[in-house]
Formats: structure tokens, C-alpha cells, sequence
């Protein structure tokens, strides 16, 4: 494949921010043919390999618009309604005991070169993956997989080592999956831990046109034969956008001023302030996930208050209940997101089919759950607590505040925690803790502090709450300091050299009710200790006994029984009575689109795909969108 260059002018990092910057990145680019989207600098832009470590960024378009695996969910989504076949001529089939999964493949897909895709793919992908550790899914293929065969061009067999219900999502998309390699092609490298697949073949229905070699750029132009793709197959006529192009945008303050001026279409993510800006400014070329406020979509993440389950102070669930009836979630809300949060009390996002399957029912269990102080017994949940932030922001947003309950908790959530400074302090005593002057001493007689860590401006909303939690803390006679960890933040966590953070360890596939996702990787077989890089996603390193248990009944329960939803009220339920991390809130992004020169993206009203760009679901976006004319 020949790159072909499409640029008058080379342009970095700084010249992105300026608004005029993006006309002369586009030149020789259609722009009524051209989407241009918020993209991250990538380090070692020139790696395309998705399936071992090299740096490159992978949401610049590579897994979004030209990889491609089995299945996908849609976090949007809901039932049946969520499931996209996509690889895979069907969902997965198991025998009765789990220890085997059949794949059906579709017929009549190509890889960009001309070469068919076949079952030999998939095999291959897998084989080489568990003969190469390191690779990035060689862990979870040796633990699960005995044997993979093809009987034929289109059939897959996986042969697994132990009953695994689960063993599916390993190909099925919600962010990233395990994407099929063309073994046409890596058949042919020494070694395919360090090969870039640069230029990368397409087995999805955009394909590499050009990068910055810097990182700051990467266009992707749709294939001439698009219908020979998953993708394609689901489509009538050709889609309408014939290059994406994912670009670094300046930090979010230049965003906004880049799509107020038509040269940014899709926004990752801003602050509030700056999606209120927009909105007042631009709101007739503007489209967002709400018609009104919040105006935010909602990830199916969780931001919380990690808390270091390894650290002696805070290995009593007593200790850290009391860290969490230190905080007003309202003047969270308010100064992290102006109002414009989720909350959650439950350690599960508040969004998609987790409302229904989770918040809605339990919430008889969430008012009459006692917790027992050491001193008496109290009922900390309190129900109108999202009602009330509603009522705060409603004098400046007057009639985008539905009068409706139920729609007030779609959009700002159901209760939290009531602040209660005394049954905190009644927590700390029974955990052995003595208080001296304005503050406490731990068990061993040290003064009682916390170091709160936070990333920083990269995300504003999540940088401005641990500020106002460490000074609630410290209000309440627990010193907590701020530690602003910037790139180092997601390093820190991952062995352990924290001891308090904000950041998100629960996330969700979003439209189905099983938390697998996540929860698979809680099981204490997983944890290491501090020091040691943990596993994803129990940055926590929370171990308990009946958790464990929960996680080897899950594996063994079909994906669509009732009994998942059972088995997640469960965990729970553990995870309120346990308090391993502190739930917030759901990670609303404010990610506005400009509708000059496209429309038809998804919005709470037709959430056919994910909103997010870095999201690889996105990709049924990009495919429906149509021309304005602008």
C-alpha cells in the first residue's frame, strides 16, 4: 500500500490550537466530504500494531475505523437492541458445559489488499498471541484456551481449559476487543511483538490514507469496496463521510474555539464552561447526547474515590465509610461539573440498562440499609439528594429542569450518602482510631492523613473533585493533600503508590447488565502486592472472600440469564457493606457536535452508537451520518 500525501502544510502541536490552523491542515481534503475529529497526540505515531505495546495511540482511528473482531455491544443500548454481530455470522455458541465455543463466521469479507478474511485469521490471532507473551492479549488466550481449530474457511472452534460462559467477550467490543490479526501479513515478520503494521490493512471500512509522524494527525479515507466489510454489509448505499480525520485539538479551551469556527466536528470531551459556551453561542450548528441540560453524555464509567484497599489504614471498611460520610456530594456536583453530574451511590455507572437492572430496584434496599457505627446504627442513604442539586442549578437553567421526578433522575441521578460528620467520627473510634485536637490518630498512633491523587487538567471535572473532597476531609480533622500526578497518574495506580485518587476502576459494557467487564479481573486470584503492576481493574486491590465467590458463579451462568442480574445486586450489595472505593458519579462528557457539515448523530432520542470518538463503536456513527450541505 502507497500513503499518498494530501497536505500543503506541515503543522504541529502548537499550530493546532489556533482556530485557522485546521484550514490548512485539511487542504487537499473535500471538507463537505471530511469529518474532523478531537484525536490525542500519539507517542510513536509510526505504530500501528494493535496487538502488542508500542505507544502509538489507538484511538487516532486505527481500532475506531480499520480494525475488527467478532462482536460488538452498543453501550447505548439495551437487550437484543445493544448486540451487533459484526466478524461473526452469529452470537457465540457453547455446549452445555461452557468448555467449548463455537463461531460462525461471515462469508464474503475482505482485507483491504484484496486478501479474504478467513477462519485461519482468527486462529492465527490466537496462537500467536498465546506463543508470544507480552502481546496484549496473550494472558487472558493462555489462561482460557487449550486448542482453537478451523473445520472450515468460515468456523471457528475454541477448545477451553475450564468452564468460561465469559470466554466470548474477549472478541466483543464495548471500548476495545481482541482484534484479528491478517495473517497474511504477520506471517510474514520475524517477530510480531515488535513489527509497527505500518501501513496498516484494513479489515473495516476505512482505511489509512496519511499520519503525522509527530502524532498530531491521522486521516482515514473510506475503502472503495466498503461493502466487502462487517460494516458495509449492514448498509444500503455507500456512507456519505469519505475521510475522518482525528487531530490533536489544543487544550479544551481551543476546542471550543475550534468548532465555534467549523474545524472540529466531534469534541472528546471539554469542561462544562465550555459546553455552556457553546451552546449559547452556537446552538444552532450544535447537537449534543441531551437537548438540554446536563447536554452531557454519560460514559458507562465510574469516577470514585479509589481508596488503597493494601494500606493498613484504609483496610477497615469502617475507615472507609467514614471517608465517605466526610462528603457533600452536592458541592461536588456543583463545583466539579457546574450541576451537571450523575450521581452514584451504587459501584456501577448510573447510565444505559443499569438503571433498570440496578438503580430502580434497589433503591428500597438503599433506604432501608442500616450501618452500624460502633455507637448505633443509622440510615445514611438519602434519596433526595440528586433532587436537590436539580434545585440548585434550576435558577440558571430554568425550564431545561423537567418538572417530571422521574426525568430529574435520569438526569442528575437517584440519592447518595448523606453528609454526616458525627457517625463518621463514631466509625473511626470503633476502628481504633483516637482523636487529638482537631484531628485523629490512627490505631499505631500516627496522625491520621491522606494524600489525594489526581491527574490533573486533562480532566478538569475529575482534577476540580478530589480538590473539593480533600478539603472536606480536611475539614473534618483529616489533613489531605492534593497530589497532582499529571501523565504519571494511570503508572501510579497501577502498582499501588497512591493512597487516594480519583479516577474510574468500574466500567460497565454499558447496554447489558453483566459486569464482567470489570468484575472479572476483582477476583483475588489477580492481586498482587503493592509495588507489583495490578491487573486491570481492581486498582483498589480489594480482596474478599465473597466476592470471589460471586465471580466463580458468573463465569459459570449463561451471558443473557436472569440470574447475571442477580449475581450484580449482589456484588453490590457487597459493595456498599464493604466500601472499597467511594462511587461519584457517572463520567458525563461534554462532547458537542458541529452540524455545518454533518448530521444525524446519535442522541439520547437515537442512541444507535456510541457519542465518544474514542469509543470503537463509534464507527456505526461515521457510517450514518449525512451532508448538510454546509
Amino acid at each position: 500500500m502507497k500513503i499518498r500525501t494530501l497536505f500543503l502544510t506541515a503543522i504541529g502541536a502548537t499550530a493546532l490550537a489556533a482556530p485557522l490552523a485546521a484550514q490548512d491542515f485539511i487542504a487537499g481534503l473535500p471538507r463537505e466530504d471530511t469529518l474532523i475529529i478531537q484525536g490525542p497526540a500519539a507517542q510513536n505515531a509510526d505504530w500501528f500494531n494493535l496487538w502488542a505495546p508500542g505507544g502509538g495511540a489507538s484511538p487516532n482511528g486505527n481500532q475506531q475505523l480499520s480494525a475488527d473482531t467478532l462482536w460488538f455491544i452498543n453501550p447505548e443500548g439495551s437487550g437484543d437492541d445493544a448486540w451487533q454481530n459484526a466478524l461473526a455470522a452469529s452470537r457465540p455458541i457453547y455446549n452445555d458445559d461452557f468448555t467449548q465455543m463455537t463461531v460462525e463466521l461471515k462469508d464474503g469479507i475482505f482485507w483491504s489488499d484484496g486478501e479474504p478474511f478467513t477462519a485461519e485469521d482468527v486462529v492465527y490471532t490466537v496462537e500467536t498471541q498465546m506463543a508470544n507473551p507480552g502481546m496484549n492479549w496473550s494472558a487472558p488466550f493462555t489462561i482460557n484456551v487449550e486448542s482453537v481449530e478451523a473445520p472450515d474457511d468460515h468456523t471457528v472452534v475454541f477448545n477451553l481449559n475450564a468452564p468460561n460462559s465469559r470466554f466470548h467477550t474477549l472478541f466483543t467490543v464495548r471500548w476495545n476487543a481482541a482484534w484479528i490479526m491478517p495473517e497474511h501479513v504477520f506471517s510474514q515478520v520475524e517477530d510480531p511483538l515488535t513489527a509497527t503494521f505500518n501501513p496498516p490493512v484494513s479489515l473495516s471500512a476505512y482505511v489509512l490514507e496519511n499520519y503525522d509522524a509527530n502524532g498530531q494527525w491521522a486521516i482515514w479515507r473510506l475503502r472503495d469496496d466498503w461493502e466487502r466489510t462487517s460494516i458495509g454489509m449492514t448498509l444500503d448505499e455507500a456512507p456519505e463521510v469519505e475521510y475522518v480525520v482525528y487531530r490533536t485539538a489544543g487544550n479544551p479551551d481551543a476546542r471550543v474555539i475550534e468548532q465555534l469556527n467549523h474545524n472540529l466536528d466531534v469534541i472528546n470531551d471539554i469542561a462544562p464552561e465550555g459546553m455552556f459556551t457553546i451552546v449559547e453561542q452556537a446552538g444552532d450548528t450544535t447537537a449534543q447526547w441531551l437537548p438540554g441540560f446536563p447536554f452531557a453524555h454519560p460514559d458507562p464509567t465510574l469516577p470514585s474515590v479509589l481508596l488503597n484497599n493494601q494500606l493498613d489504614k484504609l483496610s477497615d471498611p469502617r475507615v472507609r465509610w467514614a471517608l465517605a460520610l466526610l462528603i457533600d456530594i452536592r458541592a461536588v456536583s456543583m463545583g466539579s461539573y457546574r450541576g451537571a453530574a450523575n450521581i452514584a451511590a451504587l459501584s456501577v455507572p448510573p447510565t444505559g440498562s443499569a438503571i433498570p437492572d440496578y438503580y430502580v430496584p434497589m433503591q428500597d434496599w438503599l433506604i432501608d440499609y442500616e450501618l452500624d457505627t460502633g455507637e448505633g446504627t443509622i440510615q445514611p442513604y438519602n434519596p433526595d439528594i440528586a433532587e436537590q442539586i436539580a434545585q440548585l442549578v434550576t435558577p440558571q437553567w430554568g425550564d431545561s429542569i423537567p418538572e417530571d421526578p422521574e426525568l430529574r433522575k435520569e438526569m442528575f441521578g437517584f440519592g447518595w450518602w448523606q453528609q454526616d460528620a458525627e457517625a463518621a467520627a463514631a466509625l473511626l473510634r470503633s476502628a481504633g482510631f483516637t482523636e487529638q485536637g482537631d484531628g485523629w490518630l490512627t490505631p499505631e498512633g500516627e496522625p491520621f492523613e491522606m494524600t489525594l491523587q489526581v491527574e490533573g487538567d486533562n480532566i478538569p471535572t475529575l482534577a476540580r473533585a478530589g480538590t473539593i473532597i480533600a478539603q472536606q476531609w480536611s475539614l473534618n480533622g483529616i489533613p489531605t493533600e492534593v497530589v497532582v500526578a499529571g501523565p504519571t497518574h494511570t503508572q501510579r495506580l497501577d502498582v499501588g503508590d497512591y493512597e487516594a485518587a480519583i479516577f474510574w476502576t468500574v466500567e460497565t459494557w454499558g447496554g447489558h447488565p453483566d459486569l464482567s467487564f470489570f468484575l472479572e479481573s476483582y477476583h483475588s486470584d489477580f492481586l498482587v502486592p503493592l509495588g507489583e503492576s495490578q491487573p486491570p481493574r481492581n486498582l483498589n486491590r480489594w480482596q474478599n472472600d465473597e466476592l470471589d465467590a460471586i465471580i466463580e458463579e458468573n463465569r459459570t451462568v449463561p451471558f443473557d440469564s436472569p440470574r447475571v442480574a442477580e449475581l450484580g445486586m449482589e456484588y453490590l450489595q457487597l459493595a456498599v457493606e464493604e466500601m472499597p472505593f467511594i462511587p461519584l458519579m457517572a463520567y458525563n462528557k461534554f462532547a458537542p457536535f458541529d452540524t455545518t457539515y454533518w448530521t444525524g448523530y446519535p442522541s439520547i432520542e437515537n442512541p444507535y452508537s456510541a457519542s465518544g470518538p474514542f469509543w470503537s463503536n463509534i464507527r456505526y456513527m461515521v457510517v450514518e451520518l449525512e451532508k448538510t450541505g454546509g
